[in-house]
Parts: structure tokens; sequence; C-alpha cells
């Protein structure tokens, strides 16, 4: 199984939790609301999951082995990367855009 697209949907700046993200297998099949988690400066991901009654949550979707983990982490938190300096770049190159006078 081949990850074809990883879609980094939303960036926190706040708290542990750092992005949530999309990933695509083959092209067929897309798995939703993986979080990207910094805590004791490491980041690793977490597969979305589901409270159960008793409070406590269960995966709803993981990965078998520790070998696939590794590489769908590696190369979720390289898109994170990614896209996180793409939306550093973005907000340095806002402020000058809008420092620019109008010319009449």
């Amino acid at each position: 199984m081949n990850i074809t697209d990883i879609k980094v949907r939303k960036l926190f700046d706040d708290g542990p939790m750092k992005a949530i993200v999309s990933v695509t297998f083959d092209g067929q099949l897309a798995v939703h609301d993986i979080k990207v988690i910094n805590a004791r400066d490491k980041f690793f991901i977490v597969m979305p999951s589901r409270k159960n009654p008793d409070d406590t949550y269960r995966d709803i979707v993981h990965p078998i082995n520790a070998q696939f983990r590794g590489e769908l982490e590696t190369a979720v938190i390289a898109a994170y990367n990614t896209a996180l300096a793409e939306a550093e770049a973005a907000a340095e190159a806002a402020p000058e855009e809008e420092a620019e006078p109008i010319q009449l």
C-alpha cells in the first residue's frame, strides 16, 4: 500500500496538537483526522478514534505493524513541516504586500 497524497487540513499554533491531516492510499482510500502531536520535543501521529461509553478511546483505523507506522509517521510529519514552512512564508509575505502604497 502506497501513500499517494497527504493533505494538511488545519494547522494549530497553541497546544500539543499541531495539525489535522488526511492521507490517501493507492489513490483509492482516504483516512481523515490523523493528528500531528508535539509532546516532549517529539512529533508523532495519532490515528482517528472514537469515544467509547466508558470514556476511553478506540482507534477507528490504525497501522498493523511498526514498520508501516514509521513510514506513515515520517511521511505525515514531513508534509506537516512543508505546510508549516509554506504558512510561515505566506505570513511573512502578507505584511510586505500591505505595506506597499497604492498608486492611483
